[in-house]
């Protein structure tokens, strides 16, 4: 009896230990995986600046922010930008300002002018006192929106930061504040109201006594944009900031309510002040007298349309009859405001311009394609395909091989790139627009990777054949939006709707408005499948805009289906979310649908993203937002049961990290990677814990995320696009593993193909690396202990070593490595031809053939400890070459190495017998007694160099010189090498017919050689020797 009780007793104690191990978290250490990194492919085409700035007396140097990618340099002109931010902050920049009376002193304030429906916020304050090598936080972090900091022209530690504030909800920290201490402390010095923030503040550049400040009441809900209100005003500062006062009912000012408003004084003309007011008078006024009194001066809609977007102008800085107004393109006056000609640089819709104080034709602009440069006044201009900045809304991929990553583009179009090509970096040539416009979702044909379907505002829809260049409208109903509220139309669709198609069912195509749309015959008809599958509460429904300047551009547009998804395991299982928070599925393709919003989910959220568990029927994962009402907060929800229930699964997100995207590993369980407005989280337990995942990708809002073939793809708003090319040690993480000190994950199957081998540039996207990802954990090694990576073929031949200590005799190549993850690439070569110092070769390589597709072992070994894992070489799927093509290849190219070897190996031996009969002749001094000794060294020299000038171009010098002095034979067969080794043929009969000519030239050259050193040298040595002088010595 006490044997049973005590079974049952351990039974429990196994069963409720079963259940404590579910409910504990899975965490790994990062030091597991801390050695992968994410890869930025471009494209190199800037996103939206509102911030730029340049150094007077620098003629090449100027900085801009970018709004959602941080802070970036050039020192050339534009030519190349690099980020200096990274590693320290990131995401909106609002205002970048250099200290005139120091340049490194910089300041910047984060959180974008640009109050669009894809705004982003930022984190107050940073300072750089190093012109930009490290950074400190300087306070105002919940300003949220900083347009405009101010330096003092004579002293950088007295600073004024406009502030914005929050968008979406009043609060208190609004206003001018100030700095006399370096930012290290902030007074308030102006404060409208808790609606109204700074929007423009300037120095008067002549007296730093005087300030000049715009206020502006801006407020942005999920479904409506209002600019203008109480609180918008004009203000001046003449005690540096101290006291302010509202010089906006001064004379000849209008009256009404007021809108956003740009101020900028004349450097050449303190009493010269110009400010463009939104009003429903509106326009450039002017003052002559320091603000004391204005005049209307111009008010065509050019100068002002859009007025929320744009209202910044700025004074020339050598001639007071100069004026610059932004706008969609940016207009000049050269007649004191009065009119104005209309340019464009190379990019439109134009935020911030910097004139040189020194030199009025250099500047640079900031616009929605980045930042660009001018050295005659807006003539020519710097490009913006240079940045990678750009902001995307989605992303998506293709079957295509290399396959193809998509995405629309902010205010540019949308875009098809290249995840890897065989080159150097992926440039401008391996990218391309595509269907859709700027804001699209896009939908790649399953049965056709050249036909795919973009989405834009207005419910634009397009179907783009890549092969026949032919473009189509399918929009799912022809009727343009543009300037009416939502509640004008019979179906809405948002700035960013949905389209997708079916996992189940390819010739079935998805477009969401209110409604769900389905189309089997390309777009020719639509059927709807759903209700009005969102709340359809009027009050949202409104037009956009006021009270003084209407704007319906579709992004404001609500009650709208912003997320579908529908499951690969459950045919006709369908989810929808709406931008005003409502859960819909359905399980019958459309016919029945059930609300299965989560009760406990607060009311008005946006459902940006749905993702399908792909491990449980009807599970699911859905990420909302409401950081549009003012709430922060990451969302994220997951069901077990077709909606009947559903979890919050946030626990370890940044309390102000909300969620955009999510997608579950199809590989794995439980493994999760989330997106969010400040960078990547990654869970290994379903979601029950999240820890950052951010390794190298810098600090950028991430707009949705995509897994292809073990890859991780991270669209962003404001970095372009990052992916990760390997999650298979992620995969194989577990409790098990981490036990040992010494780990080795098995390697991704690799593609035949080479790749850019890490290399970086400033001005395009990095490629994948090539090769064989080789991926291992020390836990910690000891100074002592050699650590070696061994690639071994299917016949466990061993193909090349790698060792922190290597063997130079064995050939074995250098291994770097330290404690913790280390990934090494095997670039997938043999070993080559053995080389000779300093000799010059013309066109000729000397490199081994790359590894054939197959099955290959890996072997790691740290001090005693050894592990092994196979891996396989695959085929490229888009060479027209046979295995049995790369076979002959490979053993062709080997042939040829093994002979020029053979060749290097003798010349080296020459060489060798040179010195030391050189060294003989010098240490004879009786040339007569030893003269029958001596003419026979000398004879064997002669002979010696008449094979070695056949067999090699000892007369080159320089890498030219072959131009100069014929090649010899090692140069013709290593120049083989190169020919054989493009793309991955069979040599070509004419080459293996060469080959087997030169190879007779050779060996009968070498055949003398040999006879040389096998009879000469062996009779030179014996007459040493009867001359008691044994110097020659050989291998």
């Amino acid at each position: 009896m006490k044997k049973i009780f005590f079974i049952f007793l351990c039974f429990l104690f196994s069963e409720n230990y079963k259940v404590n191990a579910q409910k504990s978290s899975t965490k790994y250490s990062e030091d597991y995986y801390k050695a992968t990194e994410w890869r930025n492919i471009g494209p190199f085409r800037g996103g939206r600046s509102a911030a730029v700035t340049g150094v007077a007396g620098k003629a090449n140097l100027f900085y801009f922010g970018s709004t959602g990618g941080g802070v970036w340099r050039t020192t050339d002109a534009g030519n190349t930008f690099e980020n200096i931010s990274d590693g320290f902050f990131g995401g909106s920049v609002g205002s970048v300002a250099v200290s005139e009376w120091d340049n490194n002193v910089i300041y910047v304030g984060n959180g974008e002018k640009t109050v669009r429906g894809n705004v982003s916020s930022g984190d107050g304050i940073w300072k750089s006192v190093n012109a930009g090598k490290t950074w400190e936080p300087m306070g105002l972090k919940n300003a949220r929106h900083i347009p405009r900091v101010r330096i003092h022209p004579k002293n950088p530690d007295i600073v004024f930061a406009g502030v914005l504030g929050d968008l979406y909800k009043s609060t208190e920290e609004r206003g001018v504040y100030k700095s006399v201490d370096g930012g290290k402390t902030w007074n308030k010095k102006l404060f409208a109201n808790k609606d109204a923030g700074v929007v423009d503040l300037i120095i008067d550049p002549n007296n730093s006594r005087v300030l000049y400040a715009t206020t502006w009441n801006i407020r942005r809900t999920p479904y409506s944009l209002s600019s203008g209100g109480d609180g918008s005003a004009l203000w001046k500062s003449t005690d540096e900031g101290e006291t302010w006062t509202n010089i906006s009912t001064n004379k000849g000012l209008p009256g009404g309510i007021w809108g956003i408003s740009g101020i900028t004084v004349s450097p050449v003309n303190s009493d010269i002040v110009w400010a463009l007011i939104e009003n429903e008078k509106g326009g450039v006024y002017k003052s002559t007298d320091a603000g004391k009194t204005w005049k209307l001066i111009n008010n065509e809609r050019k100068l002002r349309q859009r007025a929320w977007y744009y209202t910044r102008l700025y004074a020339d800085t050598q001639d007071e009859d100069i004026l610059y107004v932004l706008n969609v393109r940016y207009h000049k006056s050269t007649d004191g405001g009065k009119t104005y000609k209309t340019f464009n640089a190379p990019h439109g819709d134009h935020h911030d311009l910097w004139i040189a104080p020194e030199d009025n034709q250099r500047m640079i602009i900031g616009d929605d394609g980045g930042a660009q440069v001018s050295f005659d006044a807006g003539i020519n201009w710097s490009t913006y395909k240079n940045q990678p900045t750009s902001q995307f809304y989605r992303v998506t991929t293709d079957n295509h091989f290399p396959y193809r990553i998509y995405g629309a583009q902010q205010d540019n179009s949308t875009v098809r790139i290249a995840h890897r090509t065989q080159g150097r970096f992926i440039g401008e040539s391996d990218w391309e627009s595509t269907a859709g416009g700027e804001s699209a979702h896009l939908a790649i044909d399953p049965s056709n990777n050249d036909i795919v379907y973009g989405g834009s505002y207005g419910g634009l829809l397009t179907r783009q054949n890549h092969t026949t260049g032919e473009t189509r409208a399918i929009n799912v109903w022809p009727d343009d939006p543009m300037g009416h509220g939502a509640e004008d139309f019979k179906y809405r669709f948002q700035w960013n709707f949905p389209i997708m198609f079916s996992p189940n069912h390819k010739n079935k195509l998805y477009a969401a408005s209110n409604h769900l749309h389905m189309t089997t015959n390309e777009g020719q008809s639509w059927k709807i499948i759903s209700p009005d599958l969102t709340r359809n509460d009027p009050s949202t429904l409104k037009s956009s805009g006021g009270p003084i300047t209407k704007d319906n551009t579709g992004v404001e547009y609500y009650a709208t289906i912003f997320a579908v998804n529908e499951s690969r395991q459950e045919d006709g299982l369908i989810w929808t979310g709406s931008d005003d928070g409502l859960v819909h599925v359905t399980k019958d393709g459309g016919k029945n649908w059930t609300n299965v919003t989560p009760k406990k989910m607060p009311e008005w959220m946006m459902i940006n993203c749905i993702e399908i568990d792909p491990f449980t029927k009807g599970g699911a994962y859905i990420v909302g937002t409401k950081y549009k009402s003012g709430d922060y907060l990451p969302y994220v929800y997951k069901t077990e049961n077709y909606g009947k229930s559903w979890k919050l699964i946030t626990n370890g997100i940044g309390s102000e990290d909300f969620t955009r995207a999510l997608r579950a590993d199809p590989k794995r369980k439980g493994l999760l990677y989330a997106g969010t407005e400040r960078g990547m989280y990654i869970s290994f337990d379903d979601g029950n814990n999240w820890k950052k995942f951010q390794l190298n990708l810098p600090i950028v809002p991430i707009t949705d995320l995509a897994i292809k073939n073990d890859n991780l793809i991270a669209a962003t708003q404001g970095r372009s696009f990052w992916m990760i090319d390997d999650l298979t040690p992620f995969h194989q993480l577990n409790t098990s593993i981490t036990k040992d000190d010494v780990i080795l994950f098995k390697p991704q199957d690799s593609y035949r193909m080479s790749g850019g081998n890490g290399r970086t540039s400033k001005t395009a996207g990095t490629n994948h690396p090539g090769g064989v990802a080789i991926n291992y954990f020390i836990k910690e090694k000891d100074k002592k202990e050699v650590v070696s990576i061994q690639i071994f073929d299917s016949n466990d031949q061993l193909i090349k070593t790698f060792s922190t200590k290597p063997n130079k005799e064995k050939k074995e190549a250098k291994l770097n490595t330290e404690n913790g993850n280390n990934i090494f690439y095997w670039d997938m070569m043999y070993p080559g031809a053995e080389k000779v110092k300093d000799m010059i070769l013309w066109w000729a390589s000397l490199n081994g053939p790359m590894a054939l597709p197959g099955n290959y072992k890996v072997s790691l070994q740290v001090g005693e400890t050894t592990k092994s894992q196979n891996f396989t070489i695959l085929k490229n799927p888009i060479s027209e070459t046979s295995l049995a093509d790369a076979t002959a290849q490979f053993n062709f190219i080997n042939d040829i190495n093994t002979k020029v070897t053979e060749i290097h190996k003798a010349l080296k031996n020459v060489k060798k017998v040179r010195v030391q009969v050189t060294s003989l002749q010098k240490s004879i001094s009786d040339k007569l007694k030893h003269s029958e000794l001596l003419d026979y060294a000398d004879s064997l020299l002669k002979e010696m160099t008449v094979i070695e000038e056949t067999l090699y171009q000892t007369k080159s010098k320089s890498n030219q010189d072959p131009l100069n002095f014929p090649i010899r034979l090692n140069n013709k067969l290593a120049h083989l090498n190169s020919l054989t080794r493009i793309g991955s043929y069979a040599p070509t009969e004419q080459a293996i017919n060469f080959k087997n000519e030169i190879t007779e030239e050779i060996d009968n050259q070498l055949s003398k050689l040999y006879d040389l050193f096998k009879i000469k040298v062996k009779v030179l040595n014996q007459k040493v020797k009867d001359s008691q002088i044994d110097l020659i010595q050989l291998d």
